[in-house]
């Protein structure tokens, strides 16, 4: 029997030309993209850990792309008197009853980011005066919704370096560590300001091995990394230093807190991770009766570079005669070239299949699970029939990856996923369906 599409994905499909759920082989990937996210809902994870306690009055904080669905399931299920906020990025915001829920930009923050962080800091420091429960809410995505720039580092020179960054190869915890240094908010300065208040933070993980420290910026946890380590990342990536910036990043100042002890009042609990997500998506796969190679939820590096070794062991598999699928997860990064958008996923898959040869039976899939690709859209698919497509119309993936616009390539052919907010984040779900024809 075929799986019911969640009602806050069916508008996913709606624009492309040649829907997925049309193709056997992009039916089964996407629902196994669908299973994954769906492992990470919120309102599913959520619940079972939260406090056995529950009518206590608590003030309520939280950054993220699943920090209005995170508030929406724990108004459902507190009791108690609940007050605050959360910020999500434009267009993933919800209602969440006692919860008020406020949009900010995302990958660079503006205004409304500026003020969420304030406002954030503010709560904390509010809850360490009168030694309340403060609940915060924290996911992917928070690095940039919620922003707090430090003495003398004016916002837009920080968000000029930002976008260098983000265009320029950077591994996400490259990022993450400038942005921690140059921050009043991340990197533990957060907990420094409810100290010494309760924390509980609940967090949705986009990172491999869910490392507090790395999730949002780690706000609520000690940093191993150093200003030093941010200056030189600066420097590896040819990103100009403006002077402020570099002032700031000499001074002692600008270093993060790294002692555990003071982090003692934090409780973290962990309800979703890449890996847990992708697990269930491998067991969807198997429950089906098809073959997984699973290749793990962290795997990083270039976006390109990975969907060339992906086709490779897609082709020797396809050699040895094997039937089944290779599924991963992670974050890859992308350089973004001229005036294209990038898109790590679009690029992985463009890559991919440049990578094969004609007629071969193979289709992939890659997608992010908050539902938004850095291209515009939330990933893309192809399967043989495409490809061949593709052939007649003269379209080669390789064109188009050279311009980054591996978006625009699939948007051509039609199978380009559009953005749709799923309010949830495990990073990045890739498959790849080897002998369509015959699972």
């Amino acid at each position: 029997m075929r799986r019911r599409l969640p009602a806050r994905y069916k508008s996913l499909m709606q624009p492309s030309t040649v829907p997925v759920d049309d193709s056997p082989g992009g039916r089964l990937l996407h629902g196994l993209f669908r299973a994954m996210v769906d492992a990470a809902d919120p309102a599913r994870v959520l619940p079972p850990a939260l406090p056995h306690t529950r009518n206590l009055p608590v003030r309520v904080i939280g950054a993220g792309k699943a920090a209005a669905s995170m508030a929406a399931a724990l108004d459902a299920h507190w009791e108690g008197r609940l007050e605050g906020f959360v910020v999500t990025p434009y267009g993933h915001a919800m209602p969440a009853g006692r919860i008020e829920v406020r949009e900010a930009a995302h990958p660079l923050p503006d205004a409304a980011a500026l003020s969420a962080g304030k406002a954030m800091l503010d709560a904390a420091a509010e809850a360490a005066r009168s030694g309340e429960q403060l609940i915060c809410l924290l996911s992917g995505g928070a690095s940039s919704i919620a922003c707090v720039p430090p003495p003398g580092v004016p916002f837009p020179l920080k968000r000029k370096l930002v976008a260098a960054l983000l265009r320029s190869g950077a591994g996400i915890a490259e990022i993450n560590c400038v942005r921690k240094h140059l921050s009043m908010l991340k990197g533990g300065r957060l907990a420094q300001a409810a100290w010494p208040s309760p924390v509980l933070c609940l967090a949705i993980s986009d990172v491999p091995a869910d490392d507090p420290a790395v999730i949002g910026s780690g706000p609520l946890s000690p940093d191993p990394g150093t200003r030093t380590d941010a200056l030189a990342i600066l420097a590896r990536y040819g990103i100009e230093t403006p002077a402020p910036v570099r002032r700031w990043l000499e001074n002692p100042a600008s270093e993060s807190p790294k002692a555990a002890g003071q982090f003692s009042h934090v409780d973290y609990r962990v309800l979703a991770s890449p890996a847990s997500a992708l697990a269930a998506a491998v067991a969807h796969a198997r429950q089906l009766g098809v073959a997984v190679l699973d290749l793990g939820a962290a795997l990083d590096g270039d976006a390109g570079a990975l969907g060339r070794s992906h086709a490779a062991l897609a082709r020797e598999r396809l050699e040895a005669g094997w039937h089944g699928l290779i599924l991963s997860g992670g974050e890859t990064s992308v350089t973004v070239r001229g005036e294209g958008r990038g898109g790590r996923n679009t690029e992985y898959l463009a890559a991919f299949a440049a990578a094969l040869g004609p007629g071969e039976d193979i289709s992939g899939f890659a997608a992010d699970t908050d539902g938004v690709d850095g291209s515009g859209g939330a990933g893309a698919w192809f399967d043989p029939a495409l490809m061949a497509l593709a052939a007649t119309r003269g379209l080669s993936p390789g064109s188009f990856i050279r311009t980054s616009d591996s978006h625009g390539f699939f948007a051509t052919l039609g199978s380009a996923l559009p953005a749709q907010p799923t309010r949830t984040n495990v990073n990045d779900f890739r498959a790849i369906l080897v002998r369509s024809g015959s699972t």
